[in-house]
């Protein structure tokens, strides 16, 4: 007989816990899931990557109605927001989607404790009212938005709001103001601007999408502007207030300036992510976080306390939800003894605004830093001249290849298209498998494609491209 109620205990039910949860049981492993929420998923599944994919695929199809992209094409409609209906059919995938994940728990036989978890020591979790032992627990407690000084959130009153609440607003704001140029608050910001809102984005530093390949930040910025967004970079907020249905924001510049106000109906808060750590009662097992919250942990997801793991959002790495997927196998197969591995050096990254943008590897300017010695070979190639995006009137953006000078290995992929999300899968893959540049260039693609762009530019890197 076991001396512990359960082997696994994984806290958390977002993508990384329900996963690990589902793998240890598929293992073989008596497993059990504390979460608090009404339903399983986390913050991607309830309000966060899956209701916003919902409400921008829905928007695209009204802003290519209202801009008059359907008529070019032959479609001649007049468009009609309903806004009701758009919410509904966002809370339907999520509803599916979160029930999905409840019937694959009972599936697996999967236990799931209903409550916030604390640590009473380092096999003995508080669940609610429930004490649960076991000999591993997995925390996998996500993310919760940033807080930012002298600018209160309040979603019940749909003024300033953060990123569940700007799932939510019950009407199309007249003037939006999103604080921070980074995934979440471009993706959101679009969402409202294909409904009819007027946005401006204020970003602290001098480029959107901290981060990403320097080209794509570039053409990112060109691209928004022509979508009608107002950015305002190098620019930092310092309060607001709120008067009614308006928020004052007041504005100076990044590096010091005179201030100044900026009205709206609307304001986004979304500045980024900080891991949820605190009320685990991470004290009383001796573990502490580092200066950012995270908790560290060796390369299988072990913490320093015998018997307790980590996974996703709350250790160091990007707050994605696939790359704490893949670290939820992998730390279930671990803790079963098995080898459980994640190549963090392969983690896209992806943007799903229109055109949809998506990188994996390393930056051009990161592989410049990394091969001095040997120095990188990049390829280019616009969507401009690839046979599917002009045939489909999606002109913007395109492929860049990054590869080592010397070997040709790939390291990095930095896209812009229509379908840049599907794209990526297949850069992330090559590189999985150490491929070169000449490996994709001489890979049969199929005609007509988007793919076709990843080829063309993994051809530009030896100067070789046949369609520009």
């Amino acid at each position: 007989m076991s001396d512990f109620d359960y082997d696994v205990l994984v806290i958390g039910a977002g993508p990384g816990g329900y996963v690990a949860a589902i793998r240890a049981a598929q293992l073989g492993l008596k497993t059990a899931c504390a979460e608090s929420r009404e339903t399983l998923g986390g913050t991607c599944l309830n309000v966060g990557c899956i209701p916003s994919k919902a409400m921008l695929h829905a928007s695209e199809y009204f802003d290519a109605a209202a801009n008059g992209a359907m008529a070019k094409m032959g479609v001649e409609v007049t468009p009609k927001l309903n806004l009701e209906a758009m919410h509904g059919q966002r809370k339907d995938a999520v509803k599916q989607l979160t029930g999905g994940i409840e019937f694959l728990f009972k599936k697996n036989k999967v236990t799931w404790f209903k409550g916030r978890a604390a640590f009473e020591d380092a096999h003995t979790v508080k669940v609610g009212d429930e004490t649960v032992t076991a000999k591993n627990v997995v925390i996998a407690t996500g993310s919760s938005v940033t807080e930012l000084k002298g600018v209160e959130v309040d979603n019940d009153k749909g003024v300033v709001v953060d990123s569940t609440g700007a799932l939510e607003l019950a009407a199309v704001p007249k003037k939006m103001v999103v604080i921070g140029g980074g995934v979440i608050g471009l993706e959101l910001g679009s969402v409202w601007r294909r409904l009819g809102a007027e946005v401006t984005v204020v970003e602290f530093l001098d480029q959107l999408l901290p981060g990403m390949d320097g080209d794509v930040r570039k053409e990112a910025a060109k691209i928004f502007k022509k979508q009608g967004m107002e950015l305002r970079l190098s620019t930092k907020v310092t309060g607001c207030t709120v008067k009614g249905k308006k928020a004052t924001l007041t504005l100076e510049p990044a590096d010091g300036g005179e201030s100044e106000a900026l009205e709206a109906d609307c304001v986004l808060v979304s500045i980024g992510r900080r891991p949820n750590t605190e009320g685990l009662g991470l004290d009383a097992i001796g573990l502490e976080t580092n200066r950012r919250g995270q908790i560290e942990t060796d390369h299988d997801f072990r913490t320093k306390v015998d018997g307790v793991w980590a996974i996703g959002d709350v250790i160091p790495g990007p707050m994605l939800a696939h790359k704490a997927e893949d670290e939820g196998i992998a730390v279930a197969e671990n803790i079963a003894g098995q080898t459980g591995i994640v190549n963090h050096a392969v983690i896209p990254s992806v943007v799903y605004t229109w055109p949809e943008i998506a990188g994996v590897g390393l930056t051009e300017e990161q592989a410049k830093e990394k091969a001095q010695e040997t120095g990188v070979k990049v390829g280019k190639f616009p969507m401009l001249a690839n046979s599917r995006a002009k045939t489909n009137h999606e002109p913007e953006g395109f492929v860049k290849v990054i590869a080592d000078a010397e070997t040709d290995r790939v390291l990095g992929v930095w896209c812009i298209a229509s379908v840049a999300g599907t794209m990526i899968a297949q850069a992330a893959q090559a590189m999985e498998f150490g491929a070169t540049s000449e490996d994709i260039a001489y890979t049969c693609h199929a005609h007509p494609t988007h793919s076709e762009a990843i080829k063309e530019a993994a051809m530009a890197v030896t100067g070789k491209p046949i369609h520009i």
